[in-house]
């Protein structure tokens, strides 16, 4: 117990045994006949880094080694994972709960656009709402056994962030960033918040982070030198990885093709999940 404690828990910055039970406790169970082993968050605190596309890059990658795979769209107002995937059809919902739509690969999705009449329909929800939304694709749809399931988050450190952090037990998260200064100072509030939270940062992927010229073979840094290291450095990130500006990355996600890309790039981080 951190010295001068006055054993409010939600308003502590320390790390301690207690403050750790505490955190441990908000945990919820998912739905009854759902089993799943790995819990993997995938953050930014700025919008537009490329969470969504790590997120199914990952999952992938993970599918494609064998693991029965999942992905929770945790970014309510801004679901990109079904466009990513090419899913057209829509969840189905019995007195058992949610179903998640399978990809043509297998792996199983829960997003609000599979819930939407229409995928263009804008979600005008309060923070609690959403965050609540969130909390039910944990506790209300049929996951089955699932190995990996990445958590795709919103970006900020507001309802849904917290919600997901309280209510799940995440194994880790994974850092998104790319190479703007104002990027980084912003992805450092995530880890702060990730540290406070007492969930260990797992890696770090750089998006955008250079464009390889086709004619000339030669790397250019087109958003400026890489920050990642020194954000890597002072949160103790051992593993991380950079994706470049890449058209047939882009042309994969509009078409809903993403399960025919391979992510070399991201090799080293998909072992270390593996050895998780």
């Amino acid at each position: 117990m951190a010295e001068n404690c006055n054993h409010n828990c939600s308003e502590c910055h320390q790390t301690c045994t207690d403050r750790a039970q505490a955190l441990a406790s908000m945990k919820v169970a998912p739905k009854e006949g759902s089993h799943i082993k790995h819990v993997i968050g995938i953050v930014s605190g700025k919008g537009g880094v490329g969470k969504s596309l790590v997120t199914s890059l990952l999952a992938c990658a993970m599918n494609k080694k064998g693991y029965k795979t999942a992905i929770l769209d945790a970014d309510i107002t801004g679901p990109s994972i079904p466009q990513a995937f090419g899913i057209k059809e829509k969840a189905k919902s019995d007195e058992l709960g949610i179903w998640p739509v399978t990809t043509d690969q297998g792996i199983k999705v829960m997003s609000i656009n599979l819930l939407l009449d229409n995928i263009t329909d804008a979600v005008i929800w309060r923070g609690p709402m959403i965050a609540g939304a969130v909390r039910q694709f944990w506790t209300d749809v049929n996951w089955g056994d699932i190995d990996y399931m990445f958590v795709d988050m919103p970006p900020g450190t507001g309802d849904v962030p917290l919600t997901v952090y309280q209510s799940l037990p995440l194994d880790g998260i994974i850092l998104v960033t790319s190479p703007q200064q104002l990027v980084a100072m912003i992805v450092e509030k995530a880890a702060n918040m990730s540290t406070e939270m007492l969930v260990p940062i797992l890696a770090m992927v750089e998006n955008m982070s250079y464009f390889v010229c086709p004619d000339c073979n030669k790397k250019y840094h087109i958003f400026g030198d890489s920050n990642m290291k020194q954000i890597a450095d002072q949160y103790g990130i051992s593993y991380t990885a950079e994706l470049p500006i890449n058209p047939e990355l882009a042309t994969a996600c509009d078409e809903g093709a993403i399960e025919t890309i391979d992510a070399p790039w991201l090799e080293k981080i998909v072992d270390m999940l593996e050895k998780e």
